[in-house]
């Protein structure tokens, strides 16, 4: 539904904006299907999908799963660097935040995350562990214990989500700091004005303005709130696997952190149910939409 909504260009957002949005649905409905359907199905009821072990597929599953995440985690960083510079660099504005660009990069970073994920298919093996732990594909023990595995997790959490916080808390701080410093200057300056004619008004241009700090923070908040447990559990773990017991974490906060982690894949929709007005009328008319036609068919 989000993404038809999205789609129709209704909800009275620009072109690049609803490019973002759009891909950001897109990438958390394949997570849904590949991780919370085709993932955790087979494990769970490993009796009625045993024909899966004669069948390699895990490590292609693996691939598009990791893509899949990997483009959901960018798809926010690029839509927050797109409304950092809407905000933030009027100079740059006309020609980056155009729809061309959005389409390029929500490309090159398909491409680049599909690319970087390749290698999972060499480091996993075609065969589903059926048994409930979120690892679902069987690893050759070597594997999992040698150093270049360690290397290659640590370098898979460090882009995907350790170094997106980075960048989302730094753009949002300097585009939340801008907007705050512009507001005052501009509250001033129609103080001066409205002193002058003896009248007040709204401000369009402010109201724009904290309708679009509102998404921004909400979506990147959303990402990191819901990741953070996640990203703490996986490094743990990967320390102890190197040796260093004193770090050792529950599975108790593993299972959390999964929960988590496919939550943040689950909640655009109502973020941008709560955030855009617009949006709230589609979907309004959606919902209605199929009694409407009953009722003409009985009429």
């Amino acid at each position: 539904m989000t993404l038809v909504i999205l789609s129709r260009g209704k909800c009275g957002l620009s072109s690049n904006v609803t490019r973002y949005l759009v891909a950001m649905a897109a990438a958390d409905l394949h997570i849904v299907i590949l991780d919370l359907i085709l993932r955790h199905i087979p494990t769970l009821y490993w009796n009625e999908f045993s024909f899966l072990q004669s069948i390699p597929v895990c490590n292609i599953h693996a691939v598009l799963l990791f893509t899949a995440t990997d483009c959901s985690v960018w798809f926010t960083v690029t839509f927050t660097i797109d409304r950092f510079v809407a905000i933030c660099c009027h100079k740059l504005k006309p020609t980056y935040c155009t729809d061309r660009t959005a389409v390029v990069v929500l490309w090159t970073v398909s491409l680049l995350s599909c690319a970087k994920n390749v290698f999972w298919y060499f480091m996993l093996t075609g065969q589903y562990l059926l048994v409930t732990h979120p690892w679902f594909c069987a690893v050759v023990h070597s594997v999992y214990s040698s150093q270049a595995w360690a290397a290659v997790e640590f370098l898979q959490y460090i882009l995907t989500p350790g170094l997106p916080f980075v960048i989302i808390l730094l753009l949002n701080s300097l585009t939340v700091r801008h907007i705050l410093a512009a507001s005052r200057a501009r509250k001033r300056l129609r103080g001066l004005n409205n002193g002058e004619s003896g009248q007040s008004s709204k401000d369009p241009e402010m109201e724009s303005r904290r309708k679009s700090i509102i998404l921004l923070l909400v979506i990147s908040g959303n990402f990191i709130v819901f990741w953070s447990l996640f990203l703490v559990y996986a490094l743990c773990s990967r320390v102890v696997l190197l040796g260093y017991r004193p770090v050792n974490v529950n599975i108790f906060v593993e299972q959390i952190g999964f929960m988590l982690q496919l939550l943040s894949c689950c909640t655009n929709t109502g973020v941008y149910t709560v955030t855009q007005v617009k949006f709230r009328e589609e979907v309004k008319k959606a919902m209605k939409y199929p009694f409407s036609v009953i009722v003409k068919l009985l009429q």
